[in-house]
């Protein structure tokens, strides 16, 4: 067997180094997404499917999955370290809860709206045309820890109406799901949630609601491990396309 020449051996090696670097490369899938979740109020359900929508069409290789429930139940979680990338709560002292503890990746940014209305069933079965009609009436409001139940309250307070409710519930849209099936005569709901009552519910204005306001922000959490994705996210909540859609759902922007 003749014996390599040191030129043919450095050859060999070089020739090998470069087959095995390019095989290293081959563990990053380019077509692979990104997984954001956002935990969301879930007064944000259905409008927030439609941002998502809109938000991958400038990010396609953003998956977008949401979490719906009651704002406060959504802060207990991520304290407790469920993983989520973004947050968005229905009122601002909820998302305090998380500022102040430092799990925050930055400040939050309210980007829109919300006032209170009553929702009758349809027909209004009941006549109630004002808080004057509760008394003897089924009245069906959120637990005061959730936001929409914190806002109820204080309008509640600020007009001296004395509410004695049959339930309290976890979040505004168990509240409207009551009224809907006919298990109250009214529940204090936002107006976008009355509004996607899908002719289940009509509403009744309350008379000073539009001095109780809620502001809805969103951040990123800071244990995300998709930090740049969720920082986009939540500059997109404030985009032209996502005001429109906020618009339409019938909440206000800044």
């Amino acid at each position: 067997m003749k014996h390599l020449s040191a030129a043919c051996i450095v050859a060999l090696l070089t020739l090998t180094a470069c087959s095995t670097g390019s095989g290293s490369d081959s563990g990053s899938d380019p077509g692979e997404k990104t997984t954001l979740t956002v935990f969301a109020a879930a007064s944000l359900t259905e409008v927030f499917d439609d941002v998502a929508e809109e938000f991958n069409k400038t990010e396609p290789d953003v998956e977008v999955k949401f979490s719906f429930a009651g704002s406060s139940d959504l802060v207990a979680q991520i304290s407790e370290g469920a993983p989520a990338d973004v947050i968005a709560t229905a009122d601002e002292s909820t998302m305090n809860t998380l500022n102040s503890d430092d799990l925050l990746a930055g400040a939050p940014q309210i980007f829109a709206s919300n006032t209170l209305t009553l929702a009758v069933p349809k027909g209004n079965p009941e006549n109630i045309a004002s808080s004057k009609d509760f008394t003897g009436k089924d009245l069906v409001v959120c637990a005061p820890q959730v936001p929409c139940g914190a806002a109820t309250e204080k309008w509640a307070h600020q007009n001296d109406v004395a509410l004695d409710p049959v339930s309290e519930e976890n979040s505004v849209t168990d509240v409207l799901g009551k009224v809907s099936a006919g298990q109250a005569d009214a529940g204090i709901v936002y107006v976008t949630d009355a509004a996607r009552g899908n002719g289940d519910v009509e509403q009744v204005a309350l008379d000073g609601a539009d001095k109780v306001i809620n502001k809805y922000p969103a951040a990123t959490v800071g244990a995300s491990e998709n930090q740049e994705a969720a920082d986009e996210f939540v500059s997109f909540l404030k985009s032209d396309e996502a005001i429109r859609l906020f618009d339409d759902a019938g909440f206000s922007t800044p």
